[in-house]
């Protein structure tokens, strides 16, 4: 009669190290502050991604304003030569202008999609989660930020193709992905804040569109600053469009630009923007 093979002898409950068992006993503990920032923004970013992915409507009709701003507006005011533009043609002067805009029109309203989130209780099941609402308001500003970036590739294909004598300088194009995302994270947080102020969808895209004109004419979008009144002068200079347009500009065009003085104010409107929506994002929730 054969012998059994030798098994390993199996552990005795007395012999078992607690420690072994420790991951199953005790939950891990959540990540907290900062730690969490990255992964927030990245999977904001994602559900943006995804959203485009399944419907690039929005992506195709919200092409359409800016084509005609560079097609109308560019062709016939370079042809008039009615406004200095420093030595350039006027559709090269205006298309970081229509950039900038496009951006600002996508992340103005961002609130509005805050304000969807809260009436389908999605809001809700975010704030109880252990992500500072700081992160979630960077996610969500880093987010519309994402989105603006696709929309101003469109634009600049445009661009390109009427013939706008743009860099393609891989750095100079990595620093216009940079103040595109800056400019829509300010405007979203705006867009936030005065969500979680008036409350209803009505209403912000009241306000959404009484503000959106002035800050795109109060801007160096369309004309120089020095042309514009001097009241509108003090307008444009604490007008962050206006820098996030000086910036685009002397990235594309290589023209005379404050780089330093763009992305510093870009990054402080985006800082105070998050701070303040964030502030607010407790009211908007009840």
């Amino acid at each position: 009669m054969s012998e059994a093979p030798a098994g390993r002898r199996r552990d005795s409950a007395e012999d078992v190290d607690p420690a072994r068992f420790e991951l199953l006993l005790v939950p891990p503990r959540p990540r907290t502050g900062l730690r969490v920032l990255p992964s927030r923004v990245i999977a904001m970013c994602v559900v943006e991604l995804q959203k485009l992915r399944h419907d690039r409507t929005e992506l195709y009709t919200r092409a359409v304003q800016p084509a005609l701003w560079l097609l109308i507006f560019g062709e016939t005011f370079t042809h008039l030569r009615a406004i200095p533009t420093g030595g350039i043609p006027y559709i090269d002067f205006l298309a970081p202008g229509i950039i900038a805009q496009s951006a600002m029109f996508i992340a103005i309203f961002y609130g509005i999609m805050i304000i969807w989130e809260r009436d389908a209780g999605i809001l809700t099941k975010l704030l109880v989660t252990p992500t500072p609402r700081a992160a979630l308001i960077s996610g969500k500003a880093f987010a519309s930020g994402v989105k603006a970036l696709i929309q101003a590739l469109v634009v600049i294909l445009i661009a390109a193709a009427l013939g706008v004598g743009l860099t393609w300088n891989p750095l100079k194009l990595l620093g216009v992905a940079v103040v595109v995302i800056l400019g829509s994270a300010f405007f979203s947080c705006l867009s936030i804040t005065i969500a979680g102020i008036v409350l209803t969808r009505d209403r912000l895209m009241g306000i959404g569109q009484a503000i959106t004109m002035p800050l795109f004419f109060a801007s160096n979008a369309l004309y120089p600053v020095a042309i514009m009144p001097a009241w509108l002068q003090v307008v444009s200079k604490i007008n962050p469009l206006s820098y996030q347009v000086d910036a685009l500009r002397g990235l594309l065009l290589g023209t005379s630009s404050h780089l330093l003085l763009d992305f510093g104010v870009l990054l402080f409107a985006a800082v105070l923007g998050i701070t303040a929506a964030s502030s607010l994002l407790g009211r908007l929730a009840r």
